[in-house]
């Protein structure tokens, strides 16, 4: 059977962070990706699981942000199970993220190399943004950031519920 991507909501919230600290180890909550989103809730539309035979083998969580009053979207964590990794299942959940948000602008913390091969993430834009706390320069990413500022804080964007798949 092959690996189904579905919104996140039908995947079990335990199974979630099971994955998550597999993946990452129980210590990444002191990560600057969970500092910039700090408060936020998902954003339901733009983040997805992947199920192979019922059971939940990657995720991939997006978060409304803004990098001074510009919104954008962050991306990430993309986690997939350490004995399914390297068997296309973070970069099929991509794929279904990139088609899902049409355009919009994404940021995220990861390997320049492999994101900006495959999905067009870059430095160019992100390096006179601030975020709250370490993060490798080159490894903060952006794509679609033509209309965003070239400086200013990265933090959670605050809006009204009725907005937050924007």
């Amino acid at each position: 059977m092959p690996i189904r991507i579905a919104p996140l909501a039908e995947a079990n919230p335990d199974a979630i962070e099971a994955l998550l600290d597999a993946a990452f180890g129980a210590e990444r909550r002191a990560r600057t990706a969970y500092r910039i989103r700090a408060g936020a809730a998902a954003i339901p539309d733009l983040s997805f699981a992947a199920f192979d035979d019922g059971v939940l083998a990657g995720t991939l969580q997006s978060w409304p942000v803004q990098i001074g009053d510009a919104p954008l979207t962050l991306v990430g964590p993309v986690a997939v199970a350490p004995e399914r990794q390297r068997s296309g299942i973070g970069h099929a959940m991509m794929e279904r993220l990139i088609a899902a948000a049409r355009g919009r602008p994404l940021a995220m913390i990861g390997d320049p190399e492999y994101y900006g091969r495959f999905f067009g993430f870059t430095a160019d834009a992100t390096g006179g943004w601030d975020v709250p706390g370490p993060v490798e320069r080159h490894r903060l990413l952006a794509r679609n950031a033509g209309s965003l500022p070239r400086t200013g804080a990265l933090g959670p964007r605050v809006f009204a519920k009725a907005n937050a798949a924007a």
